[in-house]
């Protein structure tokens, strides 16, 4: 049986596939990068403004790619992206 960390880590991960095959659908839509990178943090607004400030919600955006970046920095960037 999954322990309730195990059971979030697959709603996560369920939630960012689903996010991966929607930034496919989006790059066949759109070729320009600024489109759709604003168009995500769109979303991000969208899905707080019910219950948080604007500048609440831009820190956490700030504190994810905070997180984000020692895991990405760590990989070289892939020519054609």
């Amino acid at each position: 049986m999954a322990t309730p960390t195990d059971e979030n880590f697959n709603d996560y991960k369920k939630a960012e596939r689903k996010a991966l095959e929607l930034l496919r659908e989006m790059k066949a839509v759109s070729a320009k990068k600024t489109d759709i990178e604003l168009a995500l943090l769109v979303a991000i607004f969208e899905l707080h403004k019910a219950t948080l400030s604007a500048a609440t919600i831009a820190a956490i955006v700030q504190g994810h790619i905070k997180q984000l970046l020692p895991h990405y920095a760590a990989q070289p960037p892939v020519s054609g992206n």
